[in-house]
Formats: structure tokens, sequence, C-alpha cells
């Protein structure tokens, strides 16, 4: 989801920051009623589950209980990250992208698919190249993944029309309900999608463990909601799909909706998502108010008490907006803080299905967003659009991760309330007790927070803690323990560690692992703090610490106690080694998996993608970005060789532990200079140039719509949805005959936020709208020069296109609004007109696109697209020299193109790439960036705020030729001449021990049969 997006109304310049407080009093007032109401239903009844019957289960790999998920018989946490592979159009990058959320700690990927990709004309489901998801599955497979199904068919996602095909906007009857004609238009795309991902459930060897049908089905108006009879219809299709693992919901508020024991459209697993914070990035500091529920746990009891809490969208970043702050901001304001705050407080309402949105954003490339949102989705997130993993909140998440795969007793704990006073001693100071269950196990854990969660101040605590050996006073040894502003602790009592026991500890767990006789246990805490550990020993080995580290030592119990700084320290009693680390120290540890039942502890490396043990070979895949120290922790003692990438590497083993030294080189990168490509322009807007013929064109003839959302105010339908043009810029040419008395044309287009457009009169630019960030749809009235009665005449209408709405909220289907003109006039008198007949395009072949390869969305219709030209080798012996760095004054449209030649280390090195943009001067301008025949990049530099375009290698040929394409469309007649800076550049490369790049198939320039 990412977000919830309200039908725009109208408000003053402070607009975006009453929606956000409008949304949030929806929401909360949604859920306070839900809570009310439930109440009212239960006080003094036990509320009615309806149980279905575990004979009827089509499978039984994988089962739940109350507190969580069972894969083949056993009790898993489900940590979870979102990606989306059709937003990274590399299958061979889609690999990488797993290794880092594996190499996190983390066991499961959600994902979900596009339908607007996949059936671009109805009836036509094409699940080929970059958009087949069997290398998809192969990846999570080969990376020890499990995958949560989301294929809608509704998504939401920022996406265009959220990921319903265009061509549903000629559907009369309300999309997401169970309107006849809406429900025969999914059903080829749900068989369809639903048999591949079928084929790859856990039941037949694949990595699928949940299916989600629907989306959010959480809001409705104007219309019976919810509808179960709708629900059921999704959840059948499914079935008849083939699909056998449980079904999971997504409510988007935690509302109950579809929850086991609701009835008709039931789900088996109820879950909800919550974005607490929203969505302000212009204020990364600020958390507001509200924001962090205490009662999660209380309100999943009331509403699905059967099933897991399952948080199956939870904020892991924000998104922006057209004209918002940047991404960066993003990263700031959804942090490593918040992580430890909010997720720690998830964890402390019992959360066992955890899924991040995003883990990886990756890029909307090819119109595939929707038009609040520019070209990148990076969203924020632990992994940047680039891949790299260098935000601190990637490090935090796998530490938290790590924690909970090595501690499963979590997931049989019973949540309490959220608490002051009652474990801790400062009222500032909120702890809940995840209590161990006494049938099951004994381990509690104990969520420590400011009550004031978004305090930046630090507060000194005792506590008091019931363990098994009954209420414990700690510190013992200091005098407090301290917690600083946006910090959170998970502070452990009984926990059991490989068969030794600790009493407590304030310190976090970050993991442990037993290697021959010795077990290894790893914790760490932030700066400026003090800690203590309390373990039962029962030899009476001597305790070898550090003069650092104080230790009382008192029968069979020995506490130490400590401050932190950054040198490690190691503690052994006997055969029991505790690594004391500040967390700074700590995000350097990894922990890759030899086999399902050990791993091994990794220091140093800038990633772990995987580590194998082969008789007395130890082998490790891994990145660097600097020279370092690997250190290796529990290899075995008969190790005589060490391979890091393939390559032999010199150790020497201290301590017991392998110790390498790693030297890193930064590669020389000899980039091209982009003003010094050999370039070549064409004009991209021959429809204004005299005798121009349109006459291939669409006819604008429809004298009605289908479009149940915006009725018609021109004679014939301007819809372009109606016509069959879904994506990119929009051209429309008006004929009319005058007669000479015309004085000005009025005209409202609409595109979606940022949108923009131009008019012309034959050749004469008469103006244009040069779009506002906040604005979908525009009233224009320009001047005319004199007509001479009689005459023809042509309007040229360029509209640009920023993808359609989302559908959130059921009954309103603002995802239907049209794109396109919506009203004009051609006055000759206050009431009098000049009748006027249209022809229009969009991407050639509209709903038959030509483009196989890169699918429905990638073109539009402006005429180097039309003809192909952005794709690579294009004719450019019919073009003319010249370099968008200073390409011609005044309004129009042009297409450079050229040869972009590239010999860059990427056998060894992953290089991040970008095209970077700065629009100096020349007026308003949109330009779109084309490598190799795919837009990824939509730069509209007077509204922003994106200025550097990541691509992948895969779609750049890091070793050979490529083609970059950039169309210009200049909107003003400023006098000024243009000037742009436009730039290719590298980020740090990072030696690598990925998988080598496949180039994605990008068909070459062939003359197109047809095109005009």
């Amino acid at each position: 989801m990412g977000r919830i997006n309200f039908p725009e109304v109208k408000l003053p310049s402070i607009r975006s920051k009453i929606r956000l407080y409008v949304m949030r009093f929806f929401v909360t007032l949604a859920i306070l009623s839900f809570v009310i109401r439930n109440y009212a239903w239960n006080v003094g009844v036990a509320p009615k589950i309806i149980v279905k019957d575990d004979s009827i289960s089509p499978q039984d790999i994988v089962t739940w209980d109350k507190h969580s998920l069972y894969v083949n018989g056993e009790r898993i946490m489900v940590m979870s990250g979102e990606f989306h592979p059709w937003r990274l159009p590399v299958p061979s990058l889609w690999f990488d992208v797993f290794q880092k959320i594996k190499a996190m700690g983390f066991n499961c990927v959600s994902f979900y698919t596009n339908w607007a990709l996949l059936e671009g004309k109805p009836g036509n489901f094409s699940a080929d190249g970059v958009f087949a998801y069997d290398q998809f599955f192969e990846a999570a497979t080969k990376a020890g993944v499990h995958l949560i199904a989301r294929p809608g068919p509704y998504i939401n996602a920022e996406v265009s029309f959220g990921g319903f095909p265009g061509w549903l906007q000629r559907i009369q009857g309300h999309l997401r309900t169970p309107s006849e004609d809406y429900l025969a238009a999914t059903d080829n795309y749900v068989s369809q999608i639903g048999a591949i991902i079928a084929r790859a459930q856990i039941t037949n060897g694949g990595p699928v463990i949940l299916y989600q049908p629907e989306n959010e089905y959480s809001l409705g108006v104007s219309i019976p909601f919810p509808s179960g009879k709708y629900m059921q219809y999704v959840e059948d299709q499914a079935r008849r799909a083939g699909i056998v693992v449980p079904l999971i919901s997504n409510d988007g508020l935690a509302l109950g909706h579809n929850a086991p024991g609701t009835g008709t459209g039931e789900v088996d697993i109820y879950g909800h998502d919550a974005y607490p914070v929203m969505f302000d990035c212009s204020n990364p500091s600020i958390w507001p108010p509200l924001a962090l529920s205490g009662t999660y746990h209380q309100v999943h009891e009331l509403q699905s008490p059967s099933t897991p809490f399952s948080l199956v969208e939870f904020q892991g970043g924000a998104f922006d907006n057209w004209g918002g702050p940047g991404l960066d901001n993003c990263a700031a304001f959804i942090n490593h803080e918040f992580e430890r705050v909010f997720y720690k407080n998830n964890f402390a309402a019992g959360a066992t299905i955890h899924n991040i949105y995003m883990i990886f954003g990756g890029t909307n490339w090819g119109n595939i967003g929707h038009p609040n949102g520019y070209t990148s989705y990076d969203y924020g997130a632990a992994i940047s659009e680039d891949r790299s993993i260098t935000r601190e909140k990637y490090s935090e998440l796998k530490l938290q991760a790590e924690w909970l795969k090595v501690s499963p007793e979590y997931l049989i704990t019973e949540p309490g309330a959220a608490l002051v006073w009652t474990y801790a001693n400062n009222a500032a100071i909120t702890v809940t007790r995840l209590a161990g269950n006494s049938t099951l196990g004994s381990e509690s854990f104990f969520v420590v927070r400011h009550s004031d969660y978004s305090s930046m101040a630090s507060d000194n605590y005792t506590m008091k803690l019931p363990t098994l050996a009954g209420d414990v006073s700690i510190p013992k040894i200091f005098d407090s323990l301290t917690l600083h502003g946006r910090d959170s602790k998970i502070v452990v009592t009984d926990y059991d560690v490989r068969g030794t026991r600790l009493l407590y500890s304030t310190a976090e767990i970050l993991t442990h692992q037993r290697f021959g006789n010795t077990t290894v246990l790893l914790v760490y805490s932030g700066p400026d703090e003090t800690n203590e550990l309390a373990v039962h020993i029962n030899n009476t080995s001597p305790v070898e610490a550090d003069e650092s580290v104080t230790v009382n030592q008192s029968g069979g119990l020995v506490t130490m106690a400590w401050s932190t700084n950054s040198t490690r320290r190691i503690i052994r009693l006997g055969g029991f080694h505790i690594y004391i680390l500040d967390r700074n120290s700590a995000y350097n540890y990894w922990v890759p998996e030899i086999n399902k039942t050990s791993s091994l502890i990794v220091n140093g490396p800038y990633l772990v993608r995987s580590a194998s043990i082969n008789g007395d070979v130890l082998s490790l895949s891994a990145d660097f970005n600097r020279s370092t120290v690997v250190e290796v922790i529990g290899s075995p003692t008969n190790t005589n060789t060490l391979k890091i990438n393939g390559e032999k590497t010199g150790f020497e083993v201290q301590d017991g532990r392998i110790v390498a030294n790693i030297s890193y080189i930064a590669p020389s990168l000899k980039l091209p200079s982009l003003s010094n490509l050999s370039w070549t322009y064409v004009n991209s807007l021959p429809e204004i140039e005299a005798g121009y013929d349109d006459s291939t064109w669409v006819a604008a003839d429809h004298q009605s719509t289908n479009n149940s959302y915006q009725s018609l105010q021109t004679p014939t339908s301007l819809f372009a949805g109606d016509y069959g043009f879904h994506a990119g810029v929009l051209l429309f040419r008006g004929h009319f005959t005058a007669k000479g008395s015309e004085k000005s044309f009025s005209i409202k287009t609409q595109g979606g936020n940022a949108y923009g457009h131009s008019v012309w009169l034959n050749g004469t630019f008469i103006g244009s709208w040069v779009g506002s960030a906040g604005t979908s749809s525009y009233d224009a009235t320009y001047k005319l020069p004199s007509l001479i009665q009689g005459e023809l005449y042509v309007l040229t209408v360029i509209i640009d296109n920023m993808g359609y709405d989302e559908n959130f909220i059921v009954g309103i289907d603002l995802g239907k609004a049209p794109r396109g003109i919506l009203s004009y006039r051609l006055a000759t008198s206050i009431i009098d007109t000049t009748p006027i007949t249209w022809r229009l395009t969009g991407n050639l072949g509209g709903e038959d696109y030509v483009d196989r390869a890169r699918g429905p969305l990638n073109e539009g219709g402006l005429f180097a697209e039309r003809q192909g030209y952005h794709l690579p080798h294009p004719p450019t012996k019919e073009f003319t020299p010249g370099s968008p760095l200073s390409p011609p004054s005044g309004p129009g449209v042009s297409f450079y193109t050229a040869p972009l030649a590239l010999d860059l280390p990427s056998d060894k090195y992953d290089i991040p790439l970008s095209f970077s943009f700065q629009n100096t001067a020349g007026g308003a301008a949109r330009m779109q960036l084309y490598v190799n025949g795919w837009q990824f990049g939509k730069f509209v530099g007077h509204i922003g705020p994106q200025t550097r375009f990541p691509v992948p290698e895969g779609i750049l040929n890091y070793n050979g030729d490529n083609w970059i394409g950039l169309m210009i469309w200049r909107m003003e007649d400023t006098g000024e001449t243009p000037v742009l800076d436009f730039r290719l550049e590298a980020g740090v490369p990072v030696l690598t021990g990925r998988d080598p790049v496949v180039l994605v198939e990008s068909p070459t320039w062939s003359l197109r049969k047809g095109a005009y």
C-alpha cells in the first residue's frame, strides 16, 4: 500500500497538512468505533468464533494457531519485507535483493503482482520476460526465503490505478464490488496469475506459504460495505486457480473486516496494516502525537483471537509527493530510531507475522507510478533504490531479526498491557511484559520504552522483574539504567542460551550459537549506557573478564556489569563465552546459516551473502566497500582453507577465530561525459507543422462513455481511456472552420497531480499549464490571434498523463477519473461557440501495444515514441546533430539520442550508476529519460524534487554499447537560451560476491508498421 489516498479536495496552500490531519481523524474514528462496537458486543458474552474444520484443510504443510504460523510442523516467526520484482526489471538482480534480505535475518518476502503489466488488453494475459515470475520464485528458493503472494486484483501500491489495467475505466459497475462486469473482468487475470503462484506453493516445493486475496479492503462509501459476497468471490477465484496455502488479509485499518468468524468472505488468518507516523517527510524529526498504539494486542484479541497477530504491512519508509522534500528525508523520518521504538512495540503486542513495507522500493519506471509520486520508489527503505545497504536502518533491522531467530519462546509468550510504575520506578518509562507460558516455556521479554514515545530525553530508571527465582531488582551493581531519547530495549529474563540460562540481561541479545563445546552469546548496547547480565553457571570454572567489567559471583549465579564503549570485551565462563559489543560495532556482525540448524558468526564485511563448509574449506560470499578485517567465529578447528568469493584468502587463527585481512582498492571508473556523446535529435512534435496528416489517428467520436466516475461535458468523449490510451503523454488535434470572430479558447484538461499541458493553434504556440504538485486538472483560457473566416485551423493539445489515481475507497471509483480533455469552448460570443472535431493518440496501438518486452505502459504518444526512436539503434542518419545540453529555445518537443559505451569492472564490483539533471535555464520543461528503450526517469525540474535517476546494471550494459534517449518538452517562451546540466554519476563501488548480471532483452529499433 504505502499510503491511503483520499479524493482530492481543493484546499488552500496548507492542504497537504490538513489532509494528513483529516486522514488521521477518520482513521482514529474508525478504530475507536470498532473498539466501542466490539466492547458493546462482548460485555458479559464470549465472542462467537466460527472455527473451520481442520479436516477439510486443503493442505497441512502451513498451519497456525493463535500464536504463530507453523511450516512443516515447525513454529516460525515470519519476519518479512516487501519487494516487488517488477520495480526492478532485471531478473538476475532479484537474487541479490533476496540475499540482502536474508542476510538481515529475515525469512520471508511479501510481493504484489501488478495486473496492469500483465493484461494490457482484455483477455490478453502475458507474463513473459521481465514480467515472468519463475525466476523470482527460483531466486527466493535459492536464498532460503518464504514468500507471501499478494496478487490483488487490486494492490494500491502507489502505482497507476492501484494496479488495475486502464481498460477497467470502461467498466460501468463499481470496482472492487460484486458488480458482475467487474467480477467478470478479473476472472482471466486471477485464474492465470493464481495458477502461476499455485505452482510455486510450498506444497509443490516452492517458496509461497501465504496468499492474500484482495488488498486493504477496508473503506467504502455509497454502497453496502464490506461485501462478504465480493470477498468470497475473490477467495474462490484463488482456490479455483489451485491455491491451497492459507489465505491472509491485510485490512487497511484494524477494523476486523473478513476476520475468521465473520462469515461469508472470511479469511483463514486476519491481518492489518499500520503506517503510524504517516508521510510528512518534510519534518523528519517530528513524530506526530497518538501514533504509537498501546492496544494492538487487545484489539487483536477482540478481532481474531484464534489467529497469529499479523501486521501484513507495517511502515518501513514513507512515500513522497511531487514537489516534496525528497526520499532521503523519508529515510531520515522512518529511520533506525523509528525501527527501535515502533517495531519493538509491535513485538510487545506479540506480532509473529511482521511484514515491513517496503524493504526495497525500486523504481516506478515506464509510467507504472501513480500521479502522487515521481519515478523513484526508494521509499526511504532499508535497502536503497540502487540496492545499497548503507542506511543505519538496515543494520538496526538486522539486530532485531537476528534476536528473533534465536528466541523461539517469544512466539508463545503472552503479551501484557503497557504499564508505568509496575516494572520500572520512573513514570517516564513504560514497560510491556511478554510473559513466558508456564506450560510451553518460561522466558519473559520486557519491552522498555519512553512513556512519551517521541521523547528525546535520557531517563534513568531501575526495574523489578518477576523471574523463576522470584522478583529481581536490577541493576544490582550500578545505581540505575538509562534509556536515551527515541530508543527502546528488550530486557530478557529466564532466557535460554543453548542450555545455559540467563536470569536476566539488560543488554540486548544479538545472537547465540553453539560451536562444539563452546556456546557464544553476543549482546550489545547503545552509547553512554550501563548494563547488567546475570547467568546461572553450574560449573566451577573461573570467570575470565576484562577489568572494565565488574563481576559478582554468588553460588551458581554470576552477575556482571559494564559501561558501553567501542572496545569489544569477551567474558569466558568455561565453555560459555559472552561477547559484549557497542551497538555500532554490532552492526558489523552477520550470522549466515550453514544449514537449517547451525550458523557462523562473521564480523567485518559490508555484507555476508552466504557461508558454507565443505570438509576443511570454509567459503564466504561477501561484499566489501572498504579494507577490513574479517573475523569468523565458529569455524571448525580443522579449517585449512578460506575462500572469499571463490578466491583462496590467507588467514590466521586468533583465540579460535579465523582472521583475514581484506584489502579494498576502489577501481578507477572512466565514465563518459554526456556532453561529449554524439547526440542527434529529431522534432518530436511534427503535429504542429503545416500539412501534418492525422487521418490515421483515432477519431474521438464516442458520443457516450462507460466511465461511471465522470460524465461527459463535451459533444464526444475526449477521455483517453475510452479509446485505449492509458499511459504517458497524450495528444489531441481539434479541427475547426473559423467563423472569424473567435477571440479565446478555453480548455479544462486532466492528467493527475503535477501534470501539464501545452496548446498550439496551427504552428503558433498559445500557452501552457506548466503544472503544480497538487493540481490534477486545470481550467485555462488562451487568447487567440485573429482568425480568417472560412479558413481551416487545428488546435494541438499535449497532455502529460501522470498515471491514473488509485482506487482505495470502494464506491467512489476515483481510479476512473479520466485523463484527457474534460471540457472546452472556442468562443465566438458569450453564447456562441465554434464546433471542433477531435482526433487523439497515445502510445502506438493503444491496448494493442507494440513493445511486448517492455510492457504496456513504457511508451506514451509523442512522435518519437510512436516511431520507436527511443529504442536502441534508431535511424540517426535521418536526425540532426545537436546536444540536449543546449537545445533550441522556445516551446516544443525534441527527442535526443546518443550511443553510450561503458567499460566497467562489473565482474568484481557492484557499481551504482545514476543520471542526474539540473535544468538551469530556459523555463519550465518536462523531460523523459530512456535507457536502451526503457523509460527510467521523468524529470520535471520546476516541480521536483527528483533530480537523480538510478538505472540498474542489466538495463545498462556495463561492458558494451548503450543508447540513451532524452525527450525534452519545453513549455514556455521565456526568451532564455535553454541550458541543461545532464550527467552520469557513480556511487561507491562495492567489491562483490553477487552472481553475474544478465542483460535483459531490449529489442532494438525497426520500422514500425502503421506508425504515424
